[in-house]
């Protein structure tokens, strides 16, 4: 069976945004650059090697960009790249979605 990646644009979406936190990395990278300590922070939920493993995931996939500076210790930033940037207006829509999903469903209450 001929692979559908590339050529159906849901099959290729949903295999840029493979991993249990892509989406939550992007929301956090569309809010401003970050560096890996901060994302640790924000979801504290994932582990350091699962962070790592989704960073370079997303980066490979060219939504996100990586910045490594010379300094001792080294820093390294992570942003969302131009076509990352074209995510937004997507995340914009899951958020409204699941704003409507928690309150129709009574989420959390």
């Amino acid at each position: 069976m001929e692979s559908i990646y590339g050529k159906c644009p849901f099959a290729t979406t949903q295999k840029v945004l493979q991993g249990k936190w892509a989406i939550v990395v992007l929301y956090q990278l569309s809010t401003g650059t970050k560096r890996f300590n901060e994302l640790e922070k924000l979801i504290p939920e994932v582990t350091r090697a699962v962070l790592t493993r989704q960073l370079r995931q997303l980066e490979e996939d060219k939504l996100i960009e990586r910045k490594v500076y010379a300094e001792v210790p080294p820093r390294v930033e992570y942003r969302l790249s131009p076509l990352g940037n074209k995510f937004k207006r997507v995340l914009d829509e899951i958020e409204v979605f699941g704003l409507d999903y928690i309150n129709e469903l009574k989420i959390g209450k």
